[in-house]
């Protein structure tokens, strides 16, 4: 069948999730959850090491958790707190995702909320409860500052009387609201906004503001359900004729670092920002220019800036990292995330849910082609201008890395798999192995195609190659295309093994939901693929912070974000960025 045809059709989006809860219980792999505690639990520590070899199973599902560090779980949670363990390992058949997700909506206006992860591998990533209780507490205050709400509707009425006074002598603003706020504001391509995105929501979530998306034109329509229940996300257009809307008009052109309204302009007036009832807080890849705009990330600006009520964001960066680096937060973001490298891939299974619409399409797809494999191979392909290689040479480097990896079995060099059934040399059936290639261009995938349908499969394994589509070019603004750019990202994450290009924002969303370390496909040098390592294991689930500051906040002078904390370091794909790692 024709794949577009397959992307249209119709098709019940329920379908096949008896078969994929099965194979989810039946994939669950071993896991250990590692709690430091200090002083009265050296014990507890060493229970862990003397008993944390042998895993048991931790009920009637099929999660595996080591003995020793259930020992530390229950004693924690038993010192009467009566809060529960710090961190749990969600069930593969828990629909909450260990509480990270709200029972309080209506399945049938977003399938996808409920049933991503019966597609998913079980996620090994232990959840923790504070984390929990946290997104709980801020979905109260989104529906109690939200849009429609009489706080949002006086929080707009004193930016608009105040919003010409760009640095006023006093915070009437500040004084007059409970509610503050952090306004996204898109940029670049998919990936990078949903990163984006992800970054603005955890600065929110650590200063008690409201996340709300402006969206220019239809960019953002049909692609998302609204995550927090009894609200909206996003940001009502600025109507002069509504006196509830945003009252800053063309907050969509902000994208200078020297615009009047920015942080770094403000500073470098010599005003006091703490008294402006908005800034533009501007962290685009070009922020580094002037260390005005790095001062964001610095605590003792901060503190002034929890004084304005309106922070206007624009960023294509993963900024994350740069959050983890302000001592203000530091304790906040370890109770949130006692492991620092799951911070995305638990912020964006919580926020990010694809509309019906999108959904459909990622159903239909999957189960016309995923859903019978016994493994699911994705492998995500992207060339940047900066870095050529030609379209051979890439190929010759993906099946270097597949199969060396033993991710893809070698050519045959027979009679196909596929003509003999796909069994192997003793009649047993063969594995199914089905391939996702995602890119812009098809070349990859039919050369792919050919080599297993013209040889066969070593092994006796049969190998099925399939992309849903090949759109030749990025066009960020259109509806349509950002969908089916989110309907690939999502099968991305159903893979059981992930080969992703080197600094992809796109392949950082991917292996990010599905909680999986890729191999990145390494970096061309002069325009050829190194062939001893055509790809490294990544030392993390977490994207690159592309851009980080290189200001240090407590020297007041230039420094490295990769050598001030032991849990953030260079990336290894993007030498310049930095990471959160464990």
């Amino acid at each position: 069948m024709d794949q577009k045809k397959v992307m249209r059709s119709h098709s019940s989006p329920w379908r096949g999730l008896a078969a994929r809860r099965r194979w989810c219980q039946a994939a669950a792999r071993p896991t250990t959850v590692l709690v430091i505690a200090v002083t009265v639990f050296a014990p507890l520590l060493l229970a862990v090491v003397l008993f944390g070899f042998r895993v048991t199973p931790s009920g009637a599902n099929s999660t595996w958790v080591s003995a020793g560090v259930r020992v530390v779980l229950k004693a924690v949670s038993d010192q009467g707190t009566g809060r529960g363990p710090l961190a749990t390992v969600p069930d593969p058949s828990d629909r909450l995702l260990g509480g990270l997700l709200s029972p309080d909506f209506d399945e049938s206006s977003c399938l996808s909320r409920y049933s991503a992860a019966l597609y998913r591998r079980p996620s090994l990533h232990a959840v923790s409860s504070y984390l929990v209780s946290a997104l709980h507490r801020y979905e109260s205050l989104h529906r109690r500052c939200g849009p429609g709400t009489p706080a949002y509707a006086r929080a707009v009425e004193l930016l608009r009387a105040n919003a010409s006074f760009a640095t006023s002598s006093s915070s009437a603003a500040a004084s007059g609201s409970s509610c503050s706020y952090a306004v996204w504001t898109p940029i670049e391509g998919l990936g990078n906004r949903i990163l984006s995105i992800t970054s603005t929501f955890l600065y929110a979530l650590l200063t008690d503001r409201v996340l709300l998306l402006h969206s220019s034109g239809d960019d953002l329509h049909g692609l998302f359900c609204e995550p927090f229940p009894g609200s909206t996300w996003i940001l009502p257009a600025a109507d002069k004729d509504n006196k509830d809307d945003f009252p800053i008009r063309g907050i969509e052109k902000l994208t200078d670092w020297w615009h009047h309204d920015s942080l770094g302009s403000v500073l470098r007036r010599g005003e006091d920002p703490g008294v402006a009832p908005w800034l533009y807080v501007h962290l685009r890849h070009d922020y580094t220019k002037d260390n005005r705009d790095q001062q964001f990330f610095c605590d003792d600006m901060q503190a002034k800036l929890g004084t304005v009520p309106w922070l206007v964001f624009r960023s294509d960066n993963y900024f994350v990292p740069g959050l983890f680096l302000m001592p203000r937060h530091e304790a906040e973001l370890g109770r949130m995330f006692p492991r620092r490298d799951v911070v995305f891939h638990h912020l964006g299974r919580y926020l990010f849910h694809p509309s019906n619409t999108v959904w459909g399409m990622v159903t239909r797809y999957h189960d016309s082609y995923f859903a019978k494999a016994d493994e699911r191979v994705g492998i995500q392909v992207r060339r940047f201008y900066w870095a050529p290689i030609s379209t051979d040479d890439l190929f010759g480097q993906i099946l270097n890395c597949t199969q060396r990896e033993d991710i893809l079995p070698g050519a045959a060099g027979g009679v196909p798999a596929t003509a003999k059934g796909g069994s192997t040399a003793g009649g047993q059936p063969g594995k199914q192995k089905a391939v996702l290639v995602v890119s812009l261009h098809g070349e990859y995938s039919e050369k792919l195609r050919d080599l297993y349908h013209e040889h066969g499969a070593a092994g006796g394994e049969a190998v099925s190659v399939y992309q849903p589509t090949h759109l030749g070019s990025q066009r960020s603004g259109e509806q349509q295309h950002n969908q089916k750019a989110l309907a690939e990202m999502v099968l991305l994450s159903f893979s059981d093994a992930v080969v992703t290009s080197a600094v992809s924002t796109f392949g950082y969303v991917g292996q990010g939901l599905a909680g999986l370390r890729p191999w990145v496909l390494t970096s061309p040098v002069d325009k050829k693929a190194p062939a001893d390592t055509p790809c490294r294991r990544a030392a993390t689930i977490e994207p690159c912070f592309h851009a980080p500051l290189d200001y240090d906040c407590r020297a007041k002078a230039k420094g490295d974000a990769g050598r001030r904390v032991r849990h953030i370091r260079h990336c290894d794909d993007f030498p310049r960025g930095v990471q959160l790692v464990e």
